[in-house]
C-alpha cells in the first residue's frame, strides 16, 4: 500500500505556510508535496523512515 495516500486537515501558521509556499514554488514542487517532502525527508534524516518505506512525492497530488 505505498502508494495509498490519506486526507489530513494541517492547521498551520500563516508564517510558515506562506514560506512553504515561496519554497515549494522555488523548487517547482505543489505545495502540498513539498510539505510531504519536507516531512517525509525529515523522518528519514531522523531514522524514522527507511529508504524505499514512502512513495516518492507526485506533483499534482
Amino acid at each position: 500500500m505505498a502508494g495509498e495516500k490519506k486526507a489530513y486537515p494541517l492547521r498551520i501558521s500563516a508564517a510558515v505556510l506562506d514560506a512553504m509556499q515561496r519554497w515549494s514554488e522555488d523548487d517547482l514542487r505543489s505545495l502540498n508535496a513539498q510539505i510531504e517532502y519536507v516531512l517525509r525527508e525529515a523522518l528519514r534524516k531522523s531514522g524514522r523512515l527507511k529508504p524505499g518505506k514512502a512513495a516518492p512525492v507526485v506533483d499534482g497530488d
